[in-house]
């Protein structure tokens, strides 16, 4: 039965794919597309090795179950008979008797259960008269369906150099019909998920772990049976066929190492090699015995049960219980009888190679995967291919992703986590001026209402204290009272005053400045004791920038102050000038003690102060920050208590758009 025409062999259970690319690695012509990181099997190229369902620890990769059409023929069918894999000891070690398992077999329903391993003895004559008689050109062994799979897909040029012989099951099959007749319908039953597929000739297949489920579910068990021989022809050496070199013992062969004729090689990594090396050689090729599988014994439909030598020893003792019991002559005469059948067979090419991506853009792809250079190729095999490279030629191809290249997603994903915590901390700071922002929103409208309920009284104070002074003589003792009235109501406008530029209440008159200039003038006002000295430092391209000039000359003033009174045992202040295309910077730092941790949350806040009584009102910072919220700026503060981090003290940093 054509491969490419059989439903899909291996297939993927979805919601069991866990995206660890085992299956990738494992399966040795890279037949898993990778979509959203789940790994399908792609049917045309799959070459029915069966690897990813047992190296598929969640149990995604499943394999086609033919069990049910098994039965069906069996209830409909009158003569099927079953031919069964020399293999079988290795997985059925529990029953000691193999005549028993015999039994269990026919209890199925099967007319009669024939020995592959007989159709292994045919076929080895075969392979013995080819290396007798082409032993300088050299061969394929093409036993393993796999294996022919792989030539036939991968390597169509060596498709002729593939022994023009049937499988031992195809051999057998051949035998059955010609013994019992040619209607008769053959079940195979073997360790290959592959044989599903390999020929039109066998009417099912169905695996030992499939055979073993039948078993369970019909409550068949060896104690339970008669036991019985299997039915003729019987095998003889053919039952160790299923063992790395089975087939070379099977036909006399021998590994010649002086001569290297023969080269036996088995699993997924070495027969690749071999091949590719025979199709290397040019003037004497090697014959190659390939099985895909670590020998027949280690096959995908076998459970996972003993070691490959536990398996390997447990048919090599049947075999050895066989050979004692055989009747060799009547072995001789059953493969005279059957010698004259043809076991031939062809083989045709099925191309299933992708065209190789250009290296252009193969360069892209790895770019994109941070591979830049040649030591930027870790080629650590995470993604299941086994270099970088290789895994760029399949991303090309659509059967891979860039996410399956570990390191790359590893420093992506500490990439996305810096990212993410700077986020987090431009959040917080965010929330962080939000509340500060609504919190002195809300103190701002209380401050406006108090000076809005507060301006009409202190008028009236003032008007009437200004009548009264007027009216009475110079020399009246009452006269520094009314003076003192006024005064403090004048105060007390003066404190009404800055509450409203707190509030915001005020308009900003704009005019074009040149802030070198402007930041000068401010230093004019300043009363500084001989221990401070102030240093300007102009880093401004363009000064000029729009600002109202006295606001902002006191938004300086007050910051300049603060910053001389901050240093009583003497200092430097600075006073830095920056500036971007949109932005004017003004930095003011001190070198004083620094503002405390419980402070900075008060700091602009109405009337808190950390100067002595009648040293301050406490609202030079809120009117600093509400004027500059007016020229729509920004205002930061840096500050340093602890001697031990660096220099202490206080930075003010200003940020006006210029217009």
């Amino acid at each position: 039965m054509s491969h490419s025409k059989r439903k899909h062999l291996v297939f993927t259970v979805k919601d069991r794919c866990r995206v660890c690319y085992t299956c990738v690695r494992e399966c040795p012509v890279k037949a898993i597309r990778i979509e959203n990181g789940q790994a399908e099997v792609m049917n045309e190229r799959c070459i029915g090795c069966g690897n990813c369902t047992i190296v598929c620890s969640q149990g995604a990769k499943v394999f086609l179950q033919t069990a049910d059409d098994m039965k069906l023929m069996l209830d409909n069918t009158e003569n099927v008979v079953a031919i069964v894999a020399p293999s079988f000891p290795a997985e059925f070690p529990e029953i000691d008797d193999y005549k028993k398992f015999v039994g269990m077999v026919r209890t199925l329903g099967f007319s009669r259960v024939c020995e592959v391993a007989f159709g292994a003895d045919m076929v080895a004559r075969e392979y013995k008269k080819l290396h007798e008689t082409n032993s300088s050109q050299g061969s394929i062994s093409s036993d393993c369906p796999a294996i022919v799979f792989y030539i036939e897909h991968y390597h169509p040029d060596l498709v002729d150099d593939l022994a023009k012989i049937a499988s031992p099951m195809v051999a057998m099959t051949r035998i059955v019909r010609k013994k019992y007749g040619s209607e008769t319908r053959v079940v195979f039953i073997g360790p290959c998920i592959a044989k599903k597929a390999e020929s039109d000739e066998i009417d099912e297949a169905i695996t030992f772990r499939e055979l073993r489920k039948i078993f369970k579910e019909n409550n068949i068990r060896a104690d339970r049976v008669a036991a019985t021989d299997f039915d003729p022809p019987h095998a003889g050496k053919g039952a160790i066929f299923p063992v790395s070199r089975g087939l070379l013992q099977t036909a006399n062969i021998s590994e010649d190492l002086l001569n290297e004729n023969v080269i036996v090689a088995s699993g997924r990594i070495n027969f690749r090699e071999a091949v590719r090396e025979f199709e290397s050689e040019v003037h004497e090729r090697h014959h190659l015995e390939l099985l895909c599988c670590r020998g027949c014994i280690m096959g995908p439909g076998m459970t996972k049960r003993g070691s490959r030598y536990s398996r390997r020893s447990e048919v090599s003792q049947f075999v050895r219980q066989r050979l004692q019991e055989i009747d060799q002559e009547q072995w001789k005469r059953d493969v005279e009888e059957f010698s004259t059948l043809d076991y031939s067979q062809t083989f045709e090419v099925q191309e299933r190679r992708h065209p190789m991506p250009s290296e252009s853009e193969i360069e892209e792809v790895l770019r994109s995967i941070g591979k830049f250079e040649e030591k930027d190729h870790l080629n650590c095999g995470a993604c299941g291919y086994d270099t970088c490279y290789e895994h760029a030629v399949a991303i090309v191809q659509g059967l891979a992703e860039t996410e399956m290249c570990l390191p790359f997603s590893i420093e992506k994903l500490h990439s996305s986590i810096a990212d993410l915590n700077d986020s987090n901390l431009k959040l917080a700071s965010t929330q962080q001026a939000l509340k500060k922002s609504e919190k002195l929103a809300s103190m701002g409208q209380l401050s406006a209402g108090i000076a809005h309920e507060l301006n009409n009284p202190l008028g009236v104070i003032t008007m009437y204290s200004n009548i009264v002074k007027d009216e009475i003589d110079a020399d009246n003792p009452l006269r520094e009272d009314l003076d003192l009235i006024v005064e403090q109501a004048a105060r007390c406008k003066k404190i009404v005053g800055g509450l409203l530029n707190f509030a915001r209440k005020n308009q900003v008159n704009l005019t074009e400045t040149n802030m070198i200039d402007f930041v000068r003038t401010s230093f004019l006002s300043i009363m500084k004791p001989e221990n401070i000295s102030i240093e300007f430092k102009n880093k401004i391209k363009n000064p000029f920038a729009n600002i109202d000039n006295d606001q902002m000359m006191q938004v300086l003033t007050n910051l300049e102050k603060n910053g001389v009174e901050a240093m009583p045992a003497g200092g430097k202040l600075t006073i830095s000038l920056a500036d971007d295309i949109d932005n004017i910077f003004v930095s003011i730092t001190d070198e004083g003690t620094g503002i405390s941790k419980e402070n900075m949350e008060h700091i602009y806040t109405p009337f808190f102060t950390t100067k002595a009584i009648g040293k301050g009102t406490g609202l030079g910072l809120p009117l600093v920050y509400g004027i500059v919220k007016m020229h729509k700026g920004k205002i930061d503060i840096t500050t340093n208590t602890d001697p031990q981090a660096g220099q202490t003290g206080t930075t003010f940093r200003i940020e006006l758009p210029r217009v």
